[in-house]
């Protein structure tokens, strides 16, 4: 059974699934997650599968969806369709949900991708780039998946435009 609880202070468990599941480039540096999570922007659930730790998700609760930041599943908990019952369980809670994923250009990026449009999630055809987090560092390319909204060039402008306000903290 797999039990999902919010977290006001992420364990050691989380951090250490955080940096090993995300590139450096991808990521924001630990003290500065502590700090969206103090303020009450970012959110996260812990999972727990038969009350062993099995992952997390970072969200963002924005004025329309809710944006889907990271999800990591630990290695000794993946297969036997988590992914799906995690996908499956917060649309339940959330409603609207976008992501970003990589560009289709690695066969685990393509996964990915599949993975997601299995559930009914579309990619944006629009450019999309993820501010970068670190200083000297550029702009990501990354793609905008949804699920639950119209998709056409006005919802993804909408949708960019929020998460570059509130999550990006650009205007």
């Amino acid at each position: 059974m797999i039990t999902f609880q919010q977290v006001d202070i992420p364990g050691q468990a989380i951090k250490e699934l955080y940096e090993e599941a995300f590139p450096y480039e991808e990521r924001r540096d630990w003290p500065v997650v502590l700090s969206l999570l103090d303020s009450g922007n970012l959110k996260i659930l812990q999972l727990e599968k038969d009350g062993e730790f099995a992952g997390f998700v970072c969200y963002w609760p924005l004025p329309d969806y809710t944006f889907v930041e990271y999800l990591a599943v630990h290695a000794s908990a993946r297969g036997g369709g988590i992914g799906t019952h995690i996908m499956e369980e917060l649309e339940k809670r959330f409603g609207n949900l976008v992501l970003e994923v990589e560009p289709p250009l690695t066969e685990q990026a393509k996964r990915r991708i599949v993975f997601y449009e299995r559930l009914g999630y579309q990619t944006f055809d629009q450019p999309y780039y993820q501010p970068p987090y670190h200083e000297g560092h550029q702009p990501l390319e990354l793609r905008l998946m949804q699920k639950g909204s119209t998709h056409d060039g006005e919802t993804f402008l909408k949708i960019k435009n929020q998460i570059y306000r509130f999550v990006y903290n650009l205007n």
